[in-house]
């Protein structure tokens, strides 16, 4: 399991791939300055190596331009996949000083926010995948309180009372493992990145 422990964050994230296959589909980058938390999830269409490639392009270029603003992001993960497979994918960045992120997904990405009073944030994501071709990229933009905790998990997944357990009072890393150890299915590529934020 990765683990990113800052001031203002701390992170776990974990894969797996699709039983018997020795590609993993899914693709994920976090890293954090002292003034913001950037997170890409990528999930590339079907399984194996071209779904790899695909996830993996579009981590790539979210790492060489970390300091655009989501829409940019996305637009630059769209544009990477012309003549690739296909992904769904989900940016997330978090500014520290305003307490305010940034979130745009394209595909079956999953992204929850709980607020200590019990606020549940769950920004819709428009359906298809980034392939190249021209597509909505809709970005939006939450306040969040602080020790907020938050989810982001590929449909390869298995959600079994994740909601509970993330509004628990337990740390995140408690969470996680009770998550890797309980919900994990192997008969997809599978990735969660739970994190809090303080």
């Amino acid at each position: 399991m990765k683990h990113l422990q800052q001031e203002l964050v701390e992170i776990y994230a974990y894969q797996s791939a699709k039983e018997g296959k020795p590609y993993c589909g899914d693709s994920y980058y976090f890293t954090a300055t002292e003034e913001y938390f950037l997170c890409v999830l990528a999930d590339g269409l079907g399984s194996g190596r071209y779904a790899y490639e695909a996830s993996s392009a579009v981590v790539e270029v979210v790492k060489d331009n970390m300091t655009d603003d989501v829409e940019t992001l996305m637009k630059r993960c769209n544009e990477v996949l012309a003549q690739k497979r296909g992904a769904a994918v989900a940016v997330l960045k978090v500014n520290f000083s305003t307490r305010e992120f940034e979130y745009s997904c394209v595909g079956n990405i999953r992204f929850y926010l709980y607020t200590p009073t019990g606020k549940t944030i769950y920004p819709l994501p428009i359906r298809g995948f980034l392939s190249g071709r021209p597509q909505n990229i809709r970005t939006q933009r939450f306040l969040y309180e602080p020790n907020s905790k938050f989810l982001f998990h590929t449909d390869g997944f298995a959600v079994n009372n994740t909601k509970t357990l993330i509004k628990s009072c337990q740390s995140v890393k408690i969470i996680a493992n009770e998550i890797k150890n309980k919900q994990f299915s192997k008969e997809d590529d599978s990735t969660f990145i739970i994190g809090s934020l303080r």
